[in-house]
């Protein structure tokens, strides 16, 4: 084997298991404040929330191969609306989890994003983030979807191999932010639709029609997920 080979891969290694200073608070702050600015304005919000809507039908995805459905293909639409498609049994365990998989993905993957930086795993932090949009942009199926996987992918192997250790935290507190921040905010949009008679065929209403439990229990369970993800993942990125 090559020295340099065998060298460089342990090297990469380490560089993915070790561990990275924690950043001034004021970072951490700042980044807050960023990823408010662009969750709270609708203007942004319209363009911002395409990321979340990354994480959402990922969520989808990933847990219909868990419960052993066949996932044949994620679309994203410039509406930030999204489908995902999957074949197995229209009904059962492995259907109500793939369902409720949407909503409660991006604040989930904010909280676990948190935890890592929580123990100085910054790095692992991006490289995992970048395998996943690897991994999901195989199973797109349509041309936004791809460029918007492509886009966001592209920044993060960028920051991860190109930059620097401060702008590298600065850019993963910035993402774990924006997914506990972002990861709120649909939930809200959701029961807003439902009130005005409309998203009768959201996640809600199909886990209801799965399930035979009210639309408005699983649109209480993804507000609890992600109110609990934002407060249990703030708490570990402010370290109180």
């Amino acid at each position: 084997m090559d020295s340099t080979a065998s060298t460089a891969l342990p090297d990469l290694w380490d560089r993915l298991i070790g561990t990275q200073p924690d950043p001034d608070l004021w970072v951490v702050l700042a980044t807050m404040v960023a990823a408010l600015a662009v969750v709270v304005p609708h203007t942004l919000w319209r363009v911002s929330r395409n990321a979340i809507t990354i994480a959402h039908e990922g969520g989808h995805g990933l847990i219909a191969l868990f419960t052993g459905r066949q996932l044949t293909g994620i679309r994203l639409h410039s509406d930030t609306s999204g489908l995902t498609v999957s074949r197995g049994k229209p009904h059962g365990i492995g259907m109500i989890l793939t369902a409720a998989a949407g909503y409660t993905a991006p604040p989930l993957l904010g909280l676990g994003g948190a935890a890592l930086l929580a123990a100085g795993r910054l790095t692992l932090l991006l490289w995992v983030a970048t395998a996943l949009l690897i991994a999901m942009l195989i199973m797109i199926r349509n041309a936004y979807g791809a460029l918007t996987v492509l886009v966001t992918g592209g920044t993060f192997v960028v920051v991860s191999w190109l930059a620097g250790p401060q702008v590298q935290a600065a850019f993963a507190y910035a993402v774990v932010w924006f997914l506990l921040l972002g990861g709120v905010r649909p939930a809200f949009e959701l029961q807003a639709k439902r009130a005005r008679g409309g998203a009768g065929d959201s996640d809600a209403d199909q886990l209801s029609r799965l399930t035979h439990v009210p639309a408005g229990l699983w649109l209480f369970l993804f507000h609890a997920v992600s109110l609990c993800s934002l407060i249990g993942g703030g708490r570990w990125l402010l370290d109180v």
